[in-house]
């Protein structure tokens, strides 16, 4: 992922927060074996410290890959928008002469991935993923030797990332005027579709710290 310097995170506590905001979907991204393309998965997943966990189902051919090459990348990308032509002309130039861009935020993890079978462990992983994404407790309790999910641990394998490096990047035109920036977050805020209005959010929050862009 090549980031310019104007959209780098700022520190780590803004991708930890933008993280931690609700963006916990990604891809995990495995070398392939000798001869096959990359295997790319689709999967949520929790942070715990340090760690990304995972679970995934046992029949998943990603097994066969990470125990091949245990150096995997997660992927995580939202408040994403498609930036049209006109709304960045420069001025004095006419609007259809402008040069259209994505704005997103994406923070990529580097991981020594590492596989999980004992049936306690799982179940530890899967209460520390229900915990995120089930707050209230409203499931059966996780246990081994319980149903309905000790059944069931058999048929998963978890995971457990540890994270070697991070990199974040929040391109939203930060390099250009606060005039500009401020009128394409007005103008995402107005069209309204897709990601449009949290892609306007994460342009202001950033405008609101970074003001002109200083090299």
């Amino acid at each position: 992922m090549f980031i310019h310097p104007w959209d780098a995170a700022l520190d780590d506590a803004e991708w930890q927060a933008w993280i931690a905001g609700g963006h916990d979907f990604g891809q995990l991204s495995v070398n392939g074996l000798p001869g096959q393309a990359p295997l790319v998965v689709p999967t949520h997943f929790t942070t715990h410290g340090g760690r990304l966990l995972i679970h995934l189902a046992r029949p998943n051919p990603v097994w066969t890959a990470i125990e091949h090459d245990a150096d995997v990348t997660f992927t995580v990308i939202g408040d994403y928008a498609f930036v049209p032509g006109p709304w960045r002309a420069k001025p004095g130039i006419p609007p259809s002469d402008g040069v259209p861009t994505s704005y997103y935020a994406a923070v990529q993890f580097t991981c020594r991935a590492r596989i999980i079978d004992d049936p306690e462990a799982k179940a530890e992983l899967l209460s520390r993923q229900m915990a995120h994404f089930q707050p209230g407790g409203d499931h059966a309790p996780i246990d081994a030797g319980r149903p309905p999910y000790g059944r069931m641990l058999s048929g998963i394998r978890g995971l457990e990332l540890d994270v070697i490096d991070v990199r974040a990047k929040f391109k939203y035109d930060d390099h250009k005027s606060v005039e500009h920036r401020t009128a394409v977050a007005d103008r995402l805020t107005e069209r309204g579709q897709g990601l449009d209005v949290p892609t306007a959010r994460q342009q202001r929050r950033r405008l609101a710290r970074i003001g002109p862009w200083t090299p």
